[in-house]
């Protein structure tokens, strides 16, 4: 596979998104009495335990936030489908058994490093221009460097670890996702718009990943058909063109966007078939899978980086209703 360093890229797709269906504040509430988990039940309620061990699983619940929200209940579908359940999206007891077979404590002490928190940071501001001033589009501050690290949303870190200053040394309560096996090589790639997912699997049909998406929207349609994957982009630059949006801001001019995770594309680019059309990461999390797009499709950071081990140029890709 080509991987393209730094690329200047032109995109069609990755202007800020609309919310259709806004991200729930995060909270870690206590577990209940009798819920049969093995973590400590001070800190760990069911639905949090939930999305870590989705996660795990590789079925990505998006940003783990704590609460049992839509991309929880798409993640749940998909474990439920692969694991021959009825896939309601609900978290009956067969679901339970079959996810807690993986033992693994939901969360996990860490200590932080210096790559852990990603300094320095930078004040990212909305409006393109300005955006095109910058060097780089680092992290805002330390604990939405975490929660890239820790695939999670800052406020549930800040609510599992409260008084803690994040620097090097100390010491965090985080989810435990970190380190999972890389994915093997898929054989396509299949985005579905009416679901919200993308989906990886192998050469027997069978699913070894999936994740939320945000694709495409009323004006900018997710091109229905099938791809490949051309190249993969790394760290890119975006060039943007407010000529190919159609909500772009008419005072607007073409200007370059510096790399980094809050880049538009946030930290790769995945390049299709279908000129201007690609898979990439976002700069808000918590929005995918509950906004529109301009057309492509975006995942989380973290979700796109696990993507990227699992294709190769001419990995099919189709884009489904």
């Amino acid at each position: 596979m080509r991987l393209l360093p730094m690329l200047l890229l032109s995109f069609a797709c990755s202007l800020p998104a609309v919310a259709v269906d806004p991200p729930t504040p995060a909270t870690a509430a206590p577990a209940q009495a009798g819920s049969g988990q093995p973590d400590r039940q001070d800190e760990v309620s069911r639905p949090l335990h939930t999305q870590v061990l989705l996660a795990r699983a590789r079925f990505s619940p998006g940003e783990i936030d704590g609460v049992a929200g839509s991309n929880q209940a798409r993640a749940l579908r998909g474990f439920q489908a692969a694991r021959g359940l009825e896939a309601t999206g609900e978290l009956d007891d067969a679901t339970w058994e079959a996810l807690a077979a993986d033992t693994s404590p939901a969360l996990v002490d860490h200590t932080l490093t210096a790559e852990d928190l990603a300094a320095p940071y930078v004040e990212v501001p909305d409006d393109m221009m300005e955006k095109s001033k910058l060097e780089r589009l680092g992290y805002a501050s330390a604990w939405e460097a975490l929660g890239e690290r820790f695939h999670s949303s800052p406020a549930l870190l800040q609510s599992l670890n409260p008084g803690v200053e994040p620097r090097v040394g100390a010491t965090l309560r985080v989810p435990n996702v970190r380190d999972l096996p890389p994915l093997a090589r898929a054989a396509r790639i299949v985005v579905s718009e009416s679901d919200a997912t993308l989906v990886v699997l192998d050469g027997n049909d069978r699913v070894m990943a999936q994740f939320p998406v945000t694709s495409g929207s009323e004006k900018d349609p997710l091109p229905i058909g099938e791809w490949k994957v051309e190249t993969v982009a790394m760290d890119p630059t975006f060039h943007y063109n407010p000529e190919l949006f159609w909500d772009a801001d008419p005072d607007h001019s073409k200007a370059t966007i510096a790399a980094g995770p809050n880049n538009p594309v946030g930290p790769v680019w995945i390049d299709l078939s279908k000129p201007h059309y690609g898979i990439h990461g976002t700069p808000e999390p918590a929005r995918v899978g509950k906004t529109v797009s301009n057309g492509c499709v975006r995942l989380t950071n973290w979700d796109v980086l696990a993507l990227v081990d699992a294709v190769e140029a001419g990995t099919p890709v189709e884009m489904r209703k």
